[in-house]
């Protein structure tokens, strides 16, 4: 496997200076292919809108449309793979869904996405209590990606790991008013879609259908979706607008194989957990959110106000016998606040952002337990759970010379989680906890010239437990006592910009210091967690994009990480783990990819995902081998007048590595021997793909 990882290495390290113009080249005369200028990015996640070179801190704009082109559109790691400092997994469980991280931050999810914050088109895909799904989103209809890097609370609160926000496309967006789609392969694949939009001089409109289904590779796998997202958007005046955005969700099937022992995964990969297909585990979901955003440019700034109201239902039956099947009716809906203006004071100019978030989710969720056969045997939980969570914020940029940046930002939060106990039978297990917390972030962006910047900065975060976290490990229903929220502080310098007429860079180096980390832990089956005394993160990212022709760019990502338990005893394990690394997530991660685009609509894609060896536990006991996965992709669009053809087909994990996609950490931490431990779901083989999409 290294053999391997060095090859590819080699392959980008000789393809990058080989062909990069010599720094010292004039920019007139010596060049063999035309200059390419770093462009200006603006960055919309962070609220107050900057320049990507402006930004003291790590961000990565992807292109998603361009990205996702060619690819099956199952996950959202089709686009965020080449982002440094991101580690993704479980794509193929469709009922436990993406578990996404940052700098280590999300890892312990058992399901969805923990530790960041997730927004489209300004509005959360985030809970108030810190659980974010991203099985609403619709992947096809996504423009861009903005993902901000490391502890980021003072942008939106409770989140340890950064941001991800995504941005769709609008009815001025789209080269045809029409398109329908239709793709296929492997393991049951089938997807449809179908886009209608345009724009005139005062509105717009869009609209997109899609269904999918796939049978998975492993037994228990099947996944059935249907998904609607409409945006119509409408200029009341020349300096006044309207947007409205509504989303549904509808997933009747969505089953969860379960993890596996290593002695399962040897006898046959595609086997589900026993009990898995015994109840016959995984989830139905619906969901609708209808978003409302309102722009006014006439205040001597802009003033931006969203509301938003999302229902969801939902039911599961996790792959294990006990307190198993679970069900609620939430209702989730908030209001943002935002004011951006420009000053002049003492002799500087300023840029500044003040605002106000407030959210509030209710869940009416109850809880049941299953015996082996299926047969629900009791009521374990009948409770309604609130979570309130505010914040007030305010940024400035401040221009300290023609080269230098200053910026600041501080923010107050307060979250209220309530549980109302319906279930009186073992005690009234009612209660509520409060979390009052401060953030700040202070920065320095250094333009040293028009192609390079340099920043330092330093900010703090939060993370409060989520309701499913705050399980009481007793039994006895209501909240846990001794689980506190998470706190970090990140320290950060890194520097982006242009070396040559071709070579784009961006790096990171950044340490985060972790008090209470929060760590899952597994009893009977079930998950509940407790905080570590103190955890630290220390790495590097690299991004690097080379233009090596008019056709060719090859890509290049790497992320180092040294993460590792500075004090902490392990109660469940009964040892100190101190000095440990973080389990389920690997020291070195790399993403590489040649991409060749040509005028006449052709494009071919191969790329490869190392990543290094992981452990399942806390205790390090347990490793999980390295792995190397690679793809390809290619197609064509054909233009008929007004008219688009595009057939593309491709494949996923080229070489039909067996590796693990997913891991449930700390898995089953009441059995002594970690052999008996199900840590493990196994990705699937070799897979072909293919698609055909007619615009007009």
């Amino acid at each position: 496997m290294h053999r391997r990882l060095l090859a590819w290495l080699g392959g980008a390290a000789l393809a990058l200076p080989g062909t990069a113009l010599p720094a010292t080249a004039p920019d007139t005369g010596l060049a063999t292919a035309p200059a390419h200028e770093l462009e200006a990015v603006t960055v919309t996640g962070t609220r107050l809108e900057r320049d990507l070179a402006d930004l003291p801190g790590a961000a990565t704009v992807v292109d998603a449309a361009r990205v996702q082109t060619g690819q099956p559109g199952l996950q959202l790691d089709e686009s965020l793979s080449r982002v440094p400092g991101l580690y993704l997994q479980n794509r193929y469980n469709f009922a436990q869904g993406l578990r996404l991280s940052s700098r280590g931050f999300g890892a312990r999810a058992p399901f969805g996405v923990r530790g960041l914050r997730l927004n489209v088109d300004g509005f959360p895909e985030t809970l108030p209590d810190g659980q974010s799904q991203v099985d609403a989103i619709d992947l096809d209809a996504l423009e861009s990606i903005t993902v901000l890097r490391g502890p980021s609370s003072v942008l939106y609160g409770n989140a340890t790991g950064g941001v991800v926000d995504m941005t769709t496309r609008s009815g001025r967006d789209l080269q045809y008013d029409r398109r329908f789609s239709v793709a296929g392969g492997a393991d049951g694949y089938r997807k449809a879609r179908l886009e209608l939009g345009g724009a005139d001089r005062d509105g717009h409109h869009y609209l997109s259908l899609t269904g999918v289904r796939h049978d998975g590779q492993r037994q228990q796998s099947d996944l059935e979706k249907y998904l609607l997202n409409a945006r119509v958007g409408r200029a009341l005046a020349p300096e006044r607008d309207v947007e409205l955005f509504f989303t549904a969700l509808d997933t009747p099937v969505a089953q969860d194989p379960g993890g596996l022992t290593r002695a399962q995964v040897d006898e046959d990969r595609d086997q589900a957990a026993r009990f898995a297909n015994l109840l016959d585990a995984g989830q139905e979901v619906t969901q609708q959110r209808l978003g409302v955003l309102y722009r006014e440019r006439g205040l001597g700034g802009e003033l931006r106000l969203r509301g938003f109201v999302t229902r969801r239902d939902f039911r599961q039956q996790l792959p294990f016998p006990g307190s198993s099947l679970i069900d609620y009716q939430r209702l989730f809906y908030g209001l943002r606040l935002e004011y951006t203006n420009q000053a002049h004071l003492l002799g500087l100019d300023h840029r500044f952002l003040v605002g106000v978030d407030a959210d509030r989710q209710r869940d009416d969720r109850g809880r049941r337990s299953v015996n082996a056969a299926g047969q629900v045997t009791g009521e374990t939980a009948n409770e309604d759970q609130t979570a309130t969570a505010s914040g007030l914020f305010v940024q400035t940029d401040t221009d300290l010379t023609d080269s230098l940046v200053l910026a600041l930002g501080a923010r107050a939060d307060r979250v209220r989680l309530d549980i109302d106990d319906h279930r009186l039978v073992d005690g009234d297990q009612s209660g509520q906890q409060t979390f009052n917390q401060g953030s700040y972030s202070a920065g320095l962006t250094w333009h040293l010239n028009p192609r390079h910047s340099v920043y330092a900065t330093v900010s703090n975060a939060f993370e409060t437990p989520t309701f499913t976290e705050l399980a009481n490990p007793s039994g006895a229903g209501g909240f846990n006592p001794d689980l506190d929220p998470q706190k970090a502080v990140n320290r950060e310098i890194g520097g982006r910009g242009q070396i040559g007429e071709r070579l784009f860079y961006d790096l990171a180096l950044f340490s985060v210091r972790v008090r209470d980390e929060i760590t899952p832990y597994q009893l009977d089956g079930r998950t509940f967690y407790d905080n570590a005394a103190r955890t630290r993160r220390d790495g590097l990212e690299l991004l690097l994009e080379h233009q090596t022709t008019e056709r060719l760019t090859l890509t290049l990502a790497y992320t180092y990480s040294d993460f590792e338990f500075e004090d902490f005893f392990d109660d469940q394990q009964n040892r100190d783990v101190s000095g440990n690394r973080l389990p389920g997530l690997p020291r070195h991660h790399l993403f590489a990819e040649a991409a060749w685009r040509w005028s006449n609509g052709a494009f071919l894609v191969v790329d490869g995902d190392y990543s290094g060896s992981v452990y399942a536990e806390n205790t390090n006991r347990t490793k999980v081998d390295d792995y190397l996965v690679a793809g390809l992709r290619g197609g064509r669009e054909w233009r008929l007048g007004r008219r688009s053809l595009t057939l593309y087909s491709g494949v996923k994990n080229l070489f039909d590595e067996d590796y693990i996609a997913n891991l449930r950490i700390n898995a089953n931490s009441d059995r002594p021997n970690p052999a008996d431990r199900g840590y493990y779901e196994p990705a699937p083989g070799r897979q072909w793909y293919a698609g055909a999409s007619y615009a007009w």
